[in-house]
């Protein structure tokens, strides 16, 4: 099978035909298509999905979130039902992904959503499906 020919039979069953120059015009769009779509930024949007689809992680994300505010990391404790070691793990890769911002203070860590998390969390509501 040669790498057009499903295209080929799609531009037929549209069209009635397909020519040499319809398939050339539609890969050409097709390749514009990938120009717009900024396939150089997929790595990144993956990681922060990626992050999101952890349980855990989307739960801090959403409990720092309703803070409205920073939170200690010692406060993830009663809030989440995971080890230390776990919450910190996920707070980890929740900065790695841009969706939060964490500062040191003494020796303490306070973590507060960015922008993107809270951008991301509200089209998440807004879109919401009812079931």
């Amino acid at each position: 099978m040669t790498e057009t020919e499903r295209l080929e039979r799609l531009i037929a069953d549209q069209v009635g035909e397909c020519r040499a120059e319809d398939v050339d015009a539609r890969v050409a769009d097709l390749d514009d298509l990938r120009t717009d779509a900024d396939l150089d930024r997929i790595d990144d949007h993956v990681a922060v999905f990626g992050a999101l689809s952890n349980e855990t992680r989307y739960r801090i994300v959403r409990l720092l979130a309703a803070a409205d505010g920073e939170l200690c990391v010692c406060e993830f404790d009663p809030l989440v039902d995971v080890s230390e070691s776990a919450i910190s793990h996920a707070l980890s890769e929740l900065t790695s992904a841009g969706l939060v911002d964490r500062r040191k203070d003494g020796k303490w860590r306070y973590y507060r959503t960015t922008e993107r998390a809270d951008a991301l969390l509200e089209v998440l509501d807004d879109t919401e499906v009812a079931r």
